[in-house]
């Protein structure tokens, strides 16, 4: 399997399992009862890994936000406590719920040790979210640390595709359009009206396109024998979530 054939497969497996915890009823559980309220947990924990920064540091890296919501959430979440805190009780969590979902039957831990060959390969240029994550100490159990760099994989594509949609002049709102509608344009926290986002749709594929093409040097640190090999790990935990 070639690194681009890897990184096609990988895109959408490592988007849904990665984020499974971030809207996890546990994790919004443990905002509660932090102090947090809603969604601001999401924003103090995802972007905490920045530091105690202004609100528009945030806007660029989490990319696709309607940035007047980050700003509020964002602002909302330090005033409950510091943002670093915030990423450690956040990265809790993904740990927490790897080792409650990640299936039994799927190796964990040789996922782990493939994802953290490529995450280490990664160069760090234009991602900051990612390089921020990288830095965060990885769990010793397996499933913990497959979710952790799984989760790791995550961010990177996430920002090497917001350098895509960006060089091909497509606006946040209208990517998060064009990958799911309304409802996730929504869950981004953008509002009416919504533009038709019919006339990007070729941009879009072309961004696509381009993230595979960024991604995938990473993904030549393995042999095809390994891409291969985790392509299936990575699917197989995606498609038997307990």
């Amino acid at each position: 399997m070639t690194p681009a054939e890897a990184a096609e497969a990988l895109a959408a497996p490592i988007g849904t399992l990665g984020g499974l915890f971030m809207l996890d009823a546990a994790t919004y559980a443990k905002g509660a009862e932090l102090g947090f309220a809603g969604f601001d947990f999401y924003f103090a924990g995802r972007g905490g890994v920045m530091g105690d920064v202004d609100a528009d540091v945030i806007t660029a890296v989490l990319a696709m936000f309607n940035p007047e919501v980050v700003r509020t959430q964002w602002d909302a979440g330090r005033r409950v406590m510091d943002p670093h805190a915030a990423a450690e009780h956040f990265v809790g969590c993904g740990h927490a719920w790897g080792r409650a979902h990640l299936p039994d039957d799927v190796d964990a831990g040789r996922m782990a040790e493939l994802l953290a060959t490529v995450v280490a390969a990664a160069p760090v240029t234009a991602v900051p979210l990612f390089a921020a994550w990288r830095s965060v100490p990885t769990p010793e159990d397996d499933k913990a640390g497959g979710l952790h760099y799984v989760n790791l994989l995550r961010e990177l594509r996430f920002g090497l595709h917001a350098i895509a949609v960006a060089a091909e002049g497509i606006a946040p709102l209208e990517a998060v359009l064009v990958k799911g509608g309304i409802p996730n344009a929504q869950l981004f926290g953008w509002g009416e009206p919504f533009p038709d986002p019919a006339p990007v749709r070729d941009a879009w594929e072309r961004a696509e396109r381009r993230t595979t093409a960024l991604i995938s040097p990473a993904l030549a640190a393995l042999d095809d024998g390994e891409r291969a090999e985790l392509v299936d790990l990575v699917q197989r935990a995606h498609d038997n979530v307990g």
